[in-house]
């Protein structure tokens, strides 16, 4: 592992994913290039079926590239999983019926052989965290839509990943409760520091919470534009409040990327952050 690479969270590198062979393959994507820094947030927006799930899958170790090279803190991508360095959370909690709130959250400190001691005092820490500690004794269907997604977003956190990746795990809340979970995202990475991946089709969402937007285009999947939201004088991500919404920066970003989205012709920032 070389000293450059380690100090990105990921690096991907000429990937591309074809899925079946003849007349029936399809190029998800493309010579995809992407770097995130460690503590970054970044979000892939774009068309539905243009291969950001695909994207953030591929750094999951869930799936395989066809070509190019993915690494994540240095290591190959299977390693990390390994080595548990990322935490995951999709769009619906996945969350055991079951078991209690504490049961869903320290369930990977359990497969992992935690013991018991640790494992409470890592739950209660991660509840206090989530804003749930008078519920760890509720099963999930005793919670809302919102909170059985901070449930989640608690177990992903549970073994003190560096990073995120979070598949559109809003996308089924309603907008106040999308705009809450935000908020709350946005207060438990400044609290970890970990970088986070995140896909999402909402422009909104993406501006207010992330460092940079990366952009992709219709399938063959590729990044056509990034959008660094910092340049458009907003905070970092981890350091913005709820009134960042209300600012003229936000919405200069949210013009920007909706330009990049429709083809409009925008100052092109390539995904390692250099202007091209």
């Amino acid at each position: 592992m070389n000293q450059h690479a380690s100090q990105h969270a990921i690096a991907v590198a000429g990937v591309r994913r074809v899925f079946g062979k003849g007349r029936k393959q399809v190029i998800a994507l493309e010579d995809v290039d992407l770097v995130v820094g460690a503590g970054e947030f970044v979000s892939l927006i774009g068309p539905s079926g243009c291969g950001k799930s695909t994207l953030l899958r591929l750094v999951a170790d869930l799936d395989t590239a066809t070509a190019g090279t993915l690494e994540i803190f240095g290591k190959p991508a299977r390693r990390a999983r390994l080595d548990q360095d990322y935490g995951i959370a999709f769009q619906q909690a996945g969350l055991l019926p079951w078991r209690t709130v504490a049961g869903n959250v320290e369930l990977p400190l359990k497969l992992h052989g935690v013991a018991s001691a640790q494992r409470k005092a890592r739950v209660a820490e991660l509840l206090d965290l989530v804003g749930l500690s008078d519920f760890a004794k509720n099963h999930p269907d005793q919670l809302s839509g919102g909170m059985q997604q901070r449930v989640a977003i608690a177990r992903a956190l549970a073994e003190s990943p560096r990073l995120l990746l979070m598949d559109e795990p809003f996308g089924a809340l309603d907008e106040i409760t999308r705009e809450r979970m935000q908020n709350e995202l946005v207060r438990i990475c400044a609290e970890t520091g970990a970088a986070v991946l995140f896909v999402t089709h909402s422009i909104p969402e993406a501006v207010f919470l992330s460092d940079r937007v990366v952009v992709m285009s219709p399938r063959p999947g590729r990044i056509t534009g990034v959008v660094d939201v910092r340049a458009d004088g907003l905070a970092g991500a981890h350091d913005r409040t709820e009134r960042a919404r209300d600012e003229e920066g936000f919405f200069r970003a949210v013009a920007e990327v909706r330009g990049l989205l429709h083809g409009a012709p925008v100052a092109t920032v390539a995904a390692d952050g250099l202007e091209k």
